[in-house]
């Protein structure tokens, strides 16, 4: 089996060059790697012309499409039975595909596999961020080796608390092309779609073998956005309609977690002294609002 590895890139031209050779070093040689640069960035495409390796496509677009509609596109690209859409800046560890290629033989078929991820910094260290520690000891499945989980049992266990790590996970391509990514969502894209995708009867191997690094950066989109309180306004409506479907799904528990959102409202709350000391007036009403306010939507 081939594994198509979807590369949407636009941004640091050395960060993508990293993660470009990460998987030039899998210890599983049996994958094809497309990248869709977004950019202008200057030397890129002679940059791949010297990689001689005739698993790389690359194609630039000809005009910017934006986050989602370069998603959508590397999504159509993909030719093989599993993908990955990896991120721009993050680093597979040279045996990904072959813990995938395990998991896959064990559960063959199976919609998504979540591998083991650690966190690295902006300079490529392994980190141990209080989110993520969060993540794992509170709302991520304890798994020794290997599980597999659907239904009822994964969405409850994701609106609790989002555990994944969306460029880590393998999907199969069929099972992706189902659902629709939302452009009307920027932060909380990668949970909706999932939730969708079990909705759908999709379930997820996760598996507990280390082999793919995230990267975290001081200021990011999302960090910009949590701290100013946006994401969090996006956040509340989201779970709210998610509530509404897990009801019509005859999901109970999924649909009090979505009703809730905790963890959702713990992340706002530790942000709250940040925005004060920054001064985010707005801010800091919207993330009181989302910590310790009623469960409706707001604009």
């Amino acid at each position: 089996m081939t594994f198509d590895i979807m590369l949407p890139y636009y941004g640091d031209v050395a960060l993508m060059q990293a993660a470009v050779r990460s998987v030039l070093a899998q210890s599983d040689p049996d994958w094809r790697l497309t990248v869709v640069d977004d950019g202008q960035e200057p030397g890129v495409p002679e940059w791949f012309a010297t990689l001689g390796d005739d698993r790389v496509r690359y194609q630039r677009n000809e005009h910017n499409l934006g986050v989602t509609r370069n998603y959508q596109k590397c999504i159509g690209l993909a030719e093989h039975e599993y993908l990955v859409m990896m991120g721009t800046d993050d680093i597979m560890l040279p045996n990904y595909l072959s813990v995938v290629r395990s998991a896959l033989a064990e559960y063959p078929g199976v919609g998504m596999i979540q591998p083991g991820v650690e966190i690295i910094d902006g300079d490529g260290h392994v980190i141990n961020t209080l989110a993520d520690q969060v993540k794992r000891r509170l709302y991520a499945p304890k798994v020794q080796t290997r599980r597999l989980m659907g239904g009822e049992e994964l969405a409850t266990s994701l609106l609790r608390g989002c555990w994944f790590y969306w460029p880590s996970i393998c999907w199969r391509t069929d099972a992706l092309r189902k659902v629709e990514l939302r452009e009307d969502l920027k932060i909380i894209q990668d949970l909706a779609l999932v939730i969708d995708l079990i909705k759908e009867g999709e379930q997820m191997v996760v598996d507990s073998t280390v082999c793919f690094q995230y990267r975290r950066h001081t200021v990011s989109v999302s960090a910009a956005a949590a701290l100013s309180g946006s994401r969090f306004t996006e956040a509340r409506n989201y779970f709210l309609d998610a509530n509404e479907q897990m009801t019509a799904q005859g999901w109970p528990r999924a649909a009090r977690a979505a009703h809730w959102y905790v963890a959702s409202r713990l992340h706002a709350a530790t942000l709250l002294p940040a925005a004060v000391r920054a001064g985010h007036m707005d801010g800091v009403r919207k993330l009181t609002r989302h910590a310790f306010g009623p469960s409706s939507r707001s604009n």
